[in-house]
């Protein structure tokens, strides 16, 4: 967590911007401004909260964990079906899974190896759409061949879930790992190790 800021106006400023058309995520998620632009104008927002914070000081906190369950399951599931990932990223930052600078070798490396499973990855700074949109769960349809109602759709946000359901596709809420598998094994059929 940044310095000065804390973690509940945090939590809070992040579902605001990210969730609002306008806000500093959702243009930065589209390519509509560069970190500088969005650096400042997160500051302003945190400034309003009552915070002094930067963009990218939060940008810096956003790698995440690999997940080594979830990367068999991800193994599993493309040996029955087609799979693909919709992401929500930042252009030249850790979070854009196709150009992301290679600063840790073997991060990029395990990165990499799991990008290898998806037939498609659709990203928002590539694309200039991003979730909720659902332009770009009908991008991502399309490119993998399959229609709405034969697809199933996880995530962790419930605002990027409703486009998806409303489209035909089996939606499941990411909460924790092993209530998300149990989802997934009951959407699909299949069993995970």
């Amino acid at each position: 967590m940044p310095k000065g800021f804390p973690s509940t106006s945090y939590e809070r400023s992040i579902p605001r911007t990210s969730t609002t058309t306008r806000g500093p995520w959702a243009r930065f998620e589209s390519s509509e401004i560069d970190v500088d632009e969005f650096d400042e104008a997160f500051r302003r927002e945190a400034e309003a909260l009552g915070h002094s914070v930067r963009g990218k000081d939060v940008l810096a906190l956003l790698a995440g964990e690999f997940r080594p369950r979830m990367a068999r399951v991800l193994t599993e599931c493309k040996r029955h079906y087609k799979v693909g990932c919709i992401t929500n990223n930042m252009k030249n930052t850790p979070t854009q899974v196709t150009t992301a600078p290679a600063s840790n070798p073997e991060r990029a490396a395990r990165t990499a190896a799991i990008l290898d499973q998806f037939d498609v990855v659709v990203e928002s700074s590539v694309e200039g759409i991003r979730k909720p949109d659902p332009r770009i769960y009908r991008l991502a349809c399309h490119r993998l061949g399959v229609a709405p109602e034969n697809a199933v759709f996880l995530d962790d946000l419930g605002i990027n879930l409703k486009p998806a359901r409303a489209m035909g596709m089996v939606t499941i809420k990411v909460v924790t790992e092993d209530q998300a598998i149990a989802d997934l094994e009951q959407a699909t059929g299949l069993k995970f190790p």
